[in-house]
């Protein structure tokens, strides 16, 4: 295959297009937008050459300026894309005798306008994505499946927000679920930026009783990868919820807890990995979880309706979970479970760092773009940067700091760049730095409700049209 790049002044690689023995080669051109029958579309495909023609420019001028190869004055070249129809390079895009692309008046105003009809194409897509994951949340709150959703995306400069069912205003603040474990792991990295960890560090090394079993060979950054040997939750998780024993107590359990296998040898999710992460950060700032996210992430970052907890607001302004169907340590709808699930007053206030942060939509997306922009309102780039690389070996599921990483990280049509995660709750917050897109989609229905989830239906509907 013949690699053609090219834009309307970058050098092309001296292929004469117009020359027979060139027909029926593949080539890849890279301009920005090409021409379409009479609409503009990205040319990012391979293409065929399938005829080619000399054709004279409009004026000698342009001729002599164009420099055109042997003694035709210019040429114009005729393609037929894959599945995408004829494809015209027009005679604004002739080549000098190097192949490269003048810029005159003329072409600059058409390469202008290419330019703008073809971001109109794509916001026309966008769009639709957004209109289809309005209709998909509209209609699940509509017959009642879902109590109440919020959509929150941005893409490039373009915001949009809407509300669904119960929910009182855009601002409705939802429980996060696991999506609260990159936000206190976001915490706890601020206090690496000052030096007081390292990644490998032993775990051992801030907890002491954390050890034997192989437990002194698991380090900081196995916690945060979910490579550590730790379970999910813990066998008396319910027992412990129900007599709301507090977070240390939880986390004295793990650190009794045998590991299930060799620490960085393969992966398992692990709430309470992040939940001794976060004593960690506890032992080293001197300050508990709910209050060092609230200073370290929520502050900086502006996020007025977001809390670890309940923080300064109340029960009643939270939205409520359907806990019907949910997961086992939400309750699952269980009367005997009213004290201490999802719902309960006392899970509200705990501030589980792996699962037990508030916050409303918009303020979910500025907690992404902290990472999508890098504008080091709370961490500094290079600090962001870190978190959202693969941290895990080849063949081991790969895996950021407190995020999910990958295509697999976001929803249809997302890149391998993408960061993100999920909620049990029933949430879900993606951000893709190929295409600039956030995407932010909180509701009250629980993740294992229901398959398809509307609230994947929703981020697909965003994830497709950024392709």
């Amino acid at each position: 295959m013949r690699d053609w790049p090219g834009s309307s002044t970058d050098a092309v690689n001296g292929m004469d297009m117009s020359t027979a023995q060139n027909r029926g080669q593949i080539v890849n051109i890279r301009f920005s937008y090409s021409v379409l029958g009479s609409k503009l579309f990205p040319c990012t495909e391979p293409f065929r050459i399938e005829t080619a023609e000399r054709v004279q420019h409009n004026t000698p001028d342009e001729s002599a300026a164009a420099g055109a190869p042997g003694d035709a004055p210019g040429s114009i070249q005729s393609l037929v894309a894959h599945n995408r129809g004829p494809f015209m390079i027009h005679d604004h895009m002739r080549f000098k005798k190097k192949w490269s692309l003048p810029m005159t008046r003329r072409t600059f105003i058409q390469s202008g306008l290419a330019l703008g009809l073809g971001r109109s194409v794509a916001a026309a897509v966008r769009h639709k994505g957004i209109e289809e994951a309005v209709k998909i949340l509209t209609g699940a709150t509509d017959r009642g499946q879902v109590a109440a959703a919020v959509l929150h995306v941005v893409q490039e400069n373009n915001s949009v927000t809407r509300a669904f069912g119960k929910a009182a205003s855009e601002e409705a603040m939802f429980i996060l679920g696991s999506i609260s474990k990159p936000i206190s792991t976001t915490a706890l990295m601020t206090l690496f930026e000052r030096g007081e960890f390292k990644l490998d560090d032993p775990v051992k090394k801030f907890l002491p009783q954390f050890a034997g079993d192989r437990r002194e060979s698991v380090t900081m950054r196995h916690l945060l990868t979910h490579v550590s040997g730790l379970p999910d939750q813990l066998p008396e998780n319910n027992e412990l919820r129900s007599r709301h024993a507090p977070l240390s107590e939880f986390a004295e359990h793990v650190m009794r807890t045998p590991l299930q296998f060799a620490p960085g040898s393969k992966f398992q999710y692990s709430s309470m990995a992040i939940l001794l992460a976060a004593r960690v950060a506890e032992k080293i700032s001197g300050t508990e979880i709910r209050t060092l996210v609230e200073r370290a992430v929520f502050q900086p970052l502006e996020m007025q309706h977001s809390a670890q907890g309940l923080g300064r607001f109340t029960l009643e302004s939270m939205v409520p979970c359907q806990t019907e169907h949910a997961a086992p340590e939400s309750g699952s709808g269980d009367p005997k479970a009213k004290d201490w699930d999802w719902n309960s007053r006392w899970w509200r206030g705990f501030g589980a760092p792996w699962g037990g942060t508030h916050a409303s939509a918009p303020d979910l997306g500025k907690f992404l773009a902290e990472f999508l922009n890098e504008k080091g309102a709370c961490l500094k780039p290079e600090t962001a940067r870190l978190m959202v690389r693969n941290h895990n070996p080849p063949g081991v599921t790969p895996r950021g700091l407190g995020w999910n990483v990958g295509s697999s990280a976001g929803s249809k049509g997302c890149s391998e760049r993408t960061f993100g995660h999920t909620g049990s709750t029933g949430t879900i917050a993606w951000a893709d730095p190929a295409t600039r897109t956030l995407c932010v989609v909180l509701t009250s229905l629980p993740a294992q409700a229901t398959q398809p989830h509307p609230r994947d239906l929703a981020a697909n509907a965003i994830g497709a049209s950024t392709e």
